[in-house]
């Protein structure tokens, strides 16, 4: 039997770009070697793309603060319009080397937020992941809460500033009151993100995010227990068991999230009610359908002492490193790290088929 050729996908000119290597890393360790052959494909921070051999192509991998694309043993490559899936040679020297499927494994702007979806599409292939719009949307903080809120979905009351804009201390406080989160609007990971108590930390953080995006959110601060949730499936998604984040440093950061083993606890599955993991299921679905996501997608929790669920973001391209918990939610509920693989593959390629099969021309 032929082996399904996967095109993973990662890196690119984002703060995120380690991030996306080290799960990048997890994703190649947990393939089905015997069903499946990796291409690698890095894009490195200037946004060329690279392809190079899997035993050499990643460096310094035990490192998160290190590891980086080997760029001396790879060659240059692009994907272009109805390409069905075959790379071609930017460099010296022919190349022949087609992928059957994509795995997205690049997080924050131009990579987790449409336009590698976007091209992927021009090119006819497969890829794993939300589409262009579930994409875009997720990326968006300020886009995102406005279509949940829209829809009736609860979030936590927020400001939006674009580049140019200095938000008043006094009027942000009136609306949100102190604490508050300062964040890129179109950034994970928690790059950027800041928790400000008084007016000297508001004005540091705002200028911390504007660092990273031209629009930011300021975000008024909830009490209450974090909780995850993932979610897996195109048209009949399902949820996973809630997981709860109990961070060992002040809020859920970069360093708690992927550095520090110890920076946070996972409790899983989450001690709620099953009434509560219910509504946590329910409310994670929703959301992933009302962004119009597809395959895959993390959402991310408040629970308040009163029972209120609040939304707080989706990832639509989640971590996928050792500590995170997208793969280590659905191994709790009985789908191995491989198994989570072969499946969000087989999603995208039942997706695919599904678009192909639909008519390009009107008949009279």
């Amino acid at each position: 039997m032929n082996k399904i050729r996967v095109g993973i996908l990662f890196g690119g000119k984002s703060a995120e770009h380690e991030i996306s290597l080290l799960s990048a890393k997890n994703v190649i360790d947990a393939l089905d070697k015997n069903k499946y052959e990796a291409v690698l494909i890095g894009i490195d921070k200037s946004g060329r793309w690279l392809m190079g051999e899997p035993s050499r192509f990643l460096l310094n991998t035990s490192d998160p603060k290190l590891i980086a694309i080997n760029k001396a043993d790879s060659k240059f490559v692009a994907l272009v319009p109805q390409s069905q899936g075959r790379l071609t040679s930017l460099g010296a020297g022919p190349l022949d080397k087609t992928v059957d499927v994509v795995f997205p494994i690049s997080h924050g702007p131009l990579g987790e937020d449409g336009t590698i979806q976007g091209l992927l599409k021009l090119a006819n292939v497969p890829f794993v992941g939300a589409g262009v719009l579930g994409s875009a949307v997720g990326m968006d903080k300020d886009v995102m809460k406005r279509l949940l809120r829209d829809a009736g979905i609860p979030v936590p009351k927020f400001l939006v500033f674009s580049h140019g804009d200095k938000p008043s201390f006094n009027v942000m406080t009136q609306t949100l009151g102190l604490p508050v989160f300062v964040k890129p609007a179109n950034l994970g990971s928690s790059v950027g993100i800041s928790k400000a108590k008084d007016e000297a930390g508001f004005r540091k953080a705002v200028q911390i995010a504007y660092r990273y995006d031209t629009k930011i959110l300021i975000e008024e601060a909830i009490q209450g227990r974090e909780i995850e949730c993932a979610v897996l499936g195109n048209d009949r998604p399902v949820a996973s068991v809630p997981g709860e984040i109990i961070p060992s440093h002040e809020f859920y950061d970069y360093e708690a999230k992927y550095v520090d083993e110890n920076g946070a606890r996972l409790e899983a599955p989450a001690q709620l009610p099953p009434e509560t993991v219910a509504r946590v299921q329910d409310l994670a679905v929703q959301t992933f359908r009302t962004l119009n996501c597809e395959g895959m997608g993390r959402i991310d929790m408040f629970l308040k002492a009163d029972g209120t669920l609040l939304v707080n973001e989706i990832n639509t391209i989640p971590g996928f490193t050792k500590i995170s918990m997208y793969p280590r939610l659905w191994g709790l509920s009985g789908i191995s790290y491989t198994q989570l693989i072969d499946k969000l593959i087989e999603l995208a390629m039942q997706r695919f088929q599904r678009e192909q099969d639909l008519k390009t021309s009107y008949d009279l």
